[in-house]
């Protein structure tokens, strides 16, 4: 490759999108007004077939599972979880767009807001990675890393278990209308025996494309890094397709505007079914990497900059 080409690239779109791409486009973002809440679609598998789809495969009520997304039922009682409420969250700003040979980096700084203030209730500056296959490891990762901070002294993120990350899987790997199968890290399987439960992951995979070979599987799994609130996360997941991490499962979660929470989660795609022994390895690589800071640049026409801590 020529000097001075990055192997993964984040481009800005037309039309308020921005595409994460090595060779093929692995996912792009979505921030569009007529939206309730950016989000992120497709997600590509290595058959380039989306492993996420917008909305429920036979319920119209569920048009806000939007691919990969974040979202609440109770931000001081506000519900951005259902697309029922007037609450929106609207991206404010770009940060930084940084392309690299490691990962593809996107920040992006939002604002939450409950339709009727035109204060935000709190802002979430994101950072979006895009690691592409590694030596060993033939899936491609989605990392994010959310800091939430609220325009008043404190914040209350009601007891609930919507939110704050939703992921809706094709519908060929949702356990119901396709093949697939619900793994948790402790080995168990199935909606009965993972909703509610800790778990540092869970993973959905099922079939996805047909082959000269037969039909090929493949999956997400989606961490719980251990720095977060009540690691390891209960999760809600549904035979229907859709998992995601409940921050507040148990009891309700204080922020403050001094003190920002960060969250951090890990998308890994990765070809094949579910298998924990390597999951624990991308678990323990993403345990031990560090996280992002951005700050204001002193590079000439580059505002502000990333970089792992």
């Amino acid at each position: 490759m020529p000097e001075g080409l990055p192997r993964c690239r984040v481009l800005p779109l037309p039309d308020e999108q921005v595409s994460f791409v090595r060779q093929s486009e692995f996912t792009r973002w979505h921030h569009a007004t007529r939206y309730k809440g950016p989000f992120f679609h497709p997600l590509n598998g290595t058959h380039g077939i989306s492993l996420t789809r917008m909305g429920h495969p036979g319920d119209p009520s569920h048009d806000h599972h939007r691919s990969i997304w974040f979202a609440h039922e109770k931000v001081s009682g506000v519900d951005f979880w259902s697309g029922r409420s007037p609450a929106f969250i609207r991206q404010q700003q770009w940060l930084a767009y940084a392309s690299g040979d490691d990962e593809a980096i996107m920040a992006v700084r939002l604002g939450w807001y409950d339709g009727h203030d035109p204060q935000e209730l709190m802002i979430q500056e994101l950072v979006a990675a895009f690691i592409p296959q590694q030596a060993g490891d033939e899936g491609s990762s989605l990392e994010l890393q959310a800091t939430f901070t609220p325009t008043s002294e404190t914040l209350e993120l009601g007891q609930t278990s919507f939110g704050i990350l939703g992921v809706r899987v094709a519908e060929s790997i949702s356990v119901h209308f396709g093949g697939g199968r619900l793994t948790g890290s402790d080995g168990k399987q199935g909606e009965r025996d993972l909703f509610g439960e800790p778990n540092r992951w869970t993973d959905y995979s099922g079939p996805i494309a047909e082959t000269d070979t037969g039909i090929a599987t493949e999956g997400i799994t989606l961490f719980d890094h251990p720095s977060n609130p009540n690691h390891p996360a209960k999760w809600h997941v549904r035979e229907d397709g859709w998992m995601g991490p409940s921050l507040c499962r148990d009891a309700p979660l204080m922020i403050s505007r001094a003190t920002s929470l960060v969250l951090r989660y890990l998308m890994h795609a990765h070809p094949g079914p579910a298998d924990n022994d390597k999951a624990g390895e991308v678990f323990q690589a993403f345990a031990n990497r560090p996280g992002f800071t951005v700050e204001r640049s002193r590079l000439p026409h580059r505002a502000y900059v990333v970089s792992r801590a």
